[in-house]
């Protein structure tokens, strides 16, 4: 009596299963993804669209689009001297902090990736801990140094050093990935030509970092820009920076809703086309600090 045996049928992978597979992403990640961006966005386009219209279009249907379109709100707020100041003072300190991030933070990431040194690593672990605690933690004390101390109140600097300060310890951990991932044969063929330490630091080791710095200074120039806490305890009159200039706007003209919309619309947009203008290299950068 012979026995005979079933072989089991091929099982094939269904497209779903092998897109899964393939890391493709399904419906299901798609749609919460559509989900996240309509939460994302549809605050900023109705702020948008919302400058577009009159307070009569708001008041009658919030939800609707301008028609007719108007511009007059966006062109009041061009018109208006205060918002170019705003700009102005936001400009500079941003500039100011992205700078001394990509300067300071540069030099404190090399010597932690490149040189050996007793306690190296608990070193930079301080700097890491140093994510932890946001400027908003310390605003009282930073109040009392900035104002009392350094006498730096009301002043571009007093506002630029801690945001640059506070913002380190980012900084550093995305950049000293960058550093150790340069080959060491690189320094060691510079030093053998007779360069110094320092040629070999502005020759080599910046301009290989370039993709870290870049994703460092959009960072800290966005970050800037939105600072708020801190600008609005050191900051006063002309010297105000545009996220408090919104909200003066909106406490003096609290009944001109359109006009509110407008105001914040123009006050994000430099910092929303700049943030997307540098977006892959953004990305770049982080992978890289990954892959280090």
């Amino acid at each position: 009596m012979t026995a005979t045996t079933l072989a089991a049928p091929a099982t094939q992978d269904s497209p779903t299963r092998r897109r899964h597979r393939d890391g493709s992403a399904g419906p299901v990640t798609y749609f919460i993804a559509l989900v996240l961006v309509a939460f994302t966005l549809g605050p900023v386009l109705y702020a948008v669209l919302g400058g577009f219209r009159t307070n009569a279009q708001l008041a009658e249907n919030p939800a609707g689009m301008p028609d007719p379109w108007v511009w007059t709100n966006y062109i009041g707020v061009v018109a208006n001297p205060s918002f170019w100041v705003y700009a102005m003072n936001s400009t500079v300190i941003a500039l100011l902090t992205t700078v001394m991030v990509m300067l300071f933070g540069l030099m404190a990431a090399y010597p932690l990736a490149r040189y050996n040194f007793r306690h190296r690593e608990k070193l930079y672990m301080i700097f890491v801990t140093g994510l932890l605690f946001p400027a908003t933690v310390a605003a009282i004390p930073l109040f009392i140094i900035i104002s009392k101390d350094l006498g730096l109140s009301n002043n571009w600097w007093g506002i630029a050093l801690p945001q640059a300060a506070f913002a380190l310890p980012m900084t550093i951990v995305i950049l000293r990935p960058f550093l150790q991932a340069i080959p060491p044969e690189l320094e060691e063929a510079a030093f053998i030509d007779g360069a110094s330490r320092l040629r070999v630091f502005t020759r080599i080791m910046l301009p290989l970092s370039g993709p870290g710095l870049v994703t460092v200074g959009v960072l800290a120039f966005v970050g800037s820009w939105n600072a708020y806490l801190l600008p609005l305890l050191l900051l006063q009159g002309d010297m105000r920076t545009l996220p408090l200039g919104v909200a003066d706007y909106s406490s003096e003209h609290s009944s001109d809703t359109a006009g509110v919309f407008a105001f914040t619309t123009l006050s994000m947009i430099p910092a929303l086309i700049f943030f997307l203008a540098m977006q892959r290299r953004i990305v770049g950068g982080l992978q890289g600090a990954v892959k280090g």
